[in-house]
């Protein structure tokens, strides 16, 4: 099965800028929201951004009005999956909702639909568990902001298959993505090791070790990282970390 048309599902921070990057690469993409504002906002946001990558000259005029052309927004979600290859989404990270989206999915999509979700930490395997479709169910980690972060975790449930697996990382290549193939254990890679970097950072404020500023400036200028994690943290959102 060759992958060409996909449904993003939320439009939100993650899910417009999968949109806008699947899209810039000439797949066609069907974004679905309940909310039509949400939508609209997407296609602004999405906008903007190729309007910064055509004043740097990294996309053309022609580019933005190919990207935009190739999506199509949708509040019916029976109507955003039909047809398509694979379906993404990028939802709240909330394991009820996530779930309740994937009972819906494997009841409404055409059976070799990939189903594929952007969570940052929940298992992939109970996110398939509530579908008769484990084999082809997938997780695909964007980075945010999506269009600027090379990073895509592809993350392997439990039973999902090597067939899955190697078509999911060939889309994230042609992406222009570098894919980091892991497996279904608590926050995956990234926010397996990054959390508690995090938390280790609150607490070394929190103990009077050091100030804000200190503590970023030696994790950026002593560890190389281009963000410090205290400043990450509030970029991420505490209430997600």
């Amino acid at each position: 099965m060759k992958m060409k048309n996909i449904t993003v599902i939320g439009a939100g921070t993650m899910g417009n800028g999968i949109a806008h990057v699947l899209a810039q690469n000439n797949f066609n993409v069907k974004l679905v929201d309940i909310s039509n504002d949400a939508l609209e906002n997407a296609l602004k946001n999405i906008s903007h951004n190729l309007d910064r990558m055509l004043a740097k000259k990294k996309i053309s005029a022609e580019d933005k009005i190919n990207t935009l052309n190739n999506i199509t927004t949708y509040t019916n979600l029976n109507k955003a999956v039909n047809g398509v290859d694979l379906v993404i989404e990028a939802a709240t990270e909330n394991i009820n909702l996530k779930l309740k989206i994937f009972k819906e999915l494997d009841e409404i999509c055409e059976k070799n639909t990939l189903l594929a979700t952007n969570t940052s930490s929940i298992s992939i395997t109970k996110i398939a568990s509530v579908t008769n479709r484990p084999d082809k169910v997938i997780g695909i980690h964007f980075m945010n902001p999506v269009p600027v972060m090379r990073l895509i975790e592809v993350i392997r449930g439990y039973l999902t298959t090597d067939e899955v697996t190697q078509k999911v990382m060939q889309m994230s290549n042609k992406l222009g993505k570098i894919a980091v193939e892991v497996n279904d254990y608590p926050g995956f890679v990234a926010n397996r090791i990054l959390m508690p970097m995090i938390n280790e950072s609150i607490e070394t404020l929190s103990q009077g070790v050091a100030g804000v500023e200190e503590i970023d400036t030696v994790m950026i200028l002593g560890m190389a990282h281009p963000m410090g994690p205290l400043h990450l943290a509030d970029f991420i959102g505490l209430d997600v970390c």
